[in-house]
């Protein structure tokens, strides 16, 4: 296994991931100051680390929707639910009216919290205040439940996936401060949220605080942001790069709380791929008909191509 983390790997990534000519872009773009390249480079960092990290998005091996009122799972050929890693036998998860259940095997090594799993416990989903996080391969592993609509799945994460063991590098256009974009915030009334579609066809309600309006090109675009009032909040968009360029499926934008002006800054320079552009194993959600705009943002993430081990692999 490849191991990440260390600064010059990291750095040697994003200088291979920086991309993008200001020619690509069909404009002449402003020549960014020090403070912009470094506090980009930062951030640029900081995605790298996080995508990278044990637990990371491209830790994922495994997606398994529970169909039954219980299943056994494990690594072995006899498995209800066969996972990629783990002890050929792990247990049983079971489901009794809105609780689910995890019950492990005898003999088993599996810890919760660091103390050991030795008898039945509540296993609890992504959307609890707490959710169970099931240990194996003395950490490596990791077994979590998650709930979108009415289904529940179990997501299986290892330090030793092959998306990160294999992973190649981020790549992104030329850094330009012409996409960091001063924005009006538009609220919403208390409680409205927005059906947002995830890339396995479910839908959710989603919290829609408000949206955004800013100035490019001589027109007034309008994004649909998603959280909580008073909260950080995350776009989910798609534009004229998507599929040409950028990640097909659309690309996420985090923005801080709106100030006492209702003014927020949008930088698309800081445009990021969901997990589903580095693993078939994820849930994303997907952008909403009214965030597809008909504008060309070459700005942020491109699209992740795999290495060419990784995809034979």
């Amino acid at each position: 296994m490849k191991h990440w983390g260390g600064a010059a790997l990291i750095a040697a990534m994003l200088l291979a991931g920086c991309g993008g000519k200001d020619e690509d872009r069909g404009h002449t773009a402003p020549k960014p100051d020090a403070g912009f390249v470094r506090d980009n480079q930062l951030w640029r960092e900081q995605r790298l680390t996080e995508l990278l990290a044990v637990d990371g998005w491209t830790s994922l091996v495994g997606l398994h929707w529970l169909e039954l009122k219980a299943h056994y799972i494990g690594s072995g050929s006899t498995s209800g639910i066969r996972l990629a890693v783990g002890p050929p036998r792990m247990g049983m998860v079971s489901r009794e009216g809105e609780a689910l259940w995890f019950t492990p095997e005898p003999g088993v090594s599996l810890q919760v919290d660091g103390v050991p799993v030795k008898g039945r416990i509540r296993f609890h989903s992504d959307d609890a205040a707490e959710p169970t996080l099931i240990q194996f391969d003395d950490g490596k592993g990791t077994l979590s439940l998650i709930h979108r609509g009415s289904r529940y799945a179990l997501r299986v994460k290892h330090a030793d996936a092959p998306a990160r063991a294999g992973f190649g590098h981020l790549d992104y256009w030329a850094q330009d401060p012409g996409w960091r974009i001063t924005a009006r915030f538009v609220p919403h009334d208390a409680g409205k949220s927005l059906p947002i579609v995830d890339i396995t066809g479910t839908t959710t309600q989603q919290a829609n605080a408000g949206a955004v309006e800013f100035e490019r090109d001589g027109r007034t675009w309008r994004l649909e942001a998603l959280g909580e009032p008073g909260r950080p909040l995350q776009i989910i968009f798609a534009d004229r790069t998507s599929g040409r360029g950028s990640y097909a499926a659309g690309r996420y934008i985090d923005l801080e709380v709106p100030d006492a002006d209702s003014q927020v800054v949008i930088d698309f320079n800081r445009a990021y791929n969901p997990p589903c552009a580095f693993t078939p194993f994820a849930t994303c959600p997907l952008p909403p008909p009214e965030n597809r705009m008909d504008l060309l943002v070459e700005a942020g993430e491109k699209a992740y191509v795999k290495p060419k081990q990784e995809t034979a692999g």
